[in-house]
C-alpha cells in the first residue's frame, strides 16, 4: 500500500497568508488614486500576479506537493503568456 505524505498548514501559516492577501488588495485599491498613467493597469496586474501566486503556492498546496506539479503549472501558464502574447502582437499588427 502507497502511503501519501499530506501537508496540514496551521492557522498561522493561514492567518499569514491572509493578511498579505488583503494587504495585496488594499494596495491594488489605493493604487487606483494615484495617478500613474499607462503604468496603473501595468500595477494592478503585477499586484494580481504577486496574489495568484501566493494562491497557488499555499491555497492549491503547490509549494508543498511534488516538484512536478509545480513544474507543469509553470508550462501551462507560459504557455498561457505566449498565447496571450501572439493575441497582442497580432492586434497590434492590424
Amino acid at each position: 500500500m502507497n502511503k501519501e505524505n499530506s501537508h496540514i498548514s496551521s492557522y498561522k501559516d493561514h492567518l499569514m497568508v491572509l493578511s498579505i492577501l488583503i494587504t495585496l488588495t488594499v494596495l491594488t485599491v489605493a493604487i487606483t488614486s494615484i495617478e500613474l498613467s499607462a503604468f496603473n493597469t501595468a500595477a494592478a496586474l503585477l499586484i494580481a500576479t504577486v496574489k495568484a501566486t501566493i494562491v497557488l503556492l499555499y491555497f492549491m498546496h503547490l509549494r508543498f506537493d511534488q516538484k512536478v506539479y509545480l513544474i507543469m503549472t509553470v508550462l501551462v501558464l507560459a504557455l498561457l503568456v505566449v498565447v496571450i502574447g501572439i493575441t497582442v502582437f497580432d492586434y497590434i499588427d492590424r
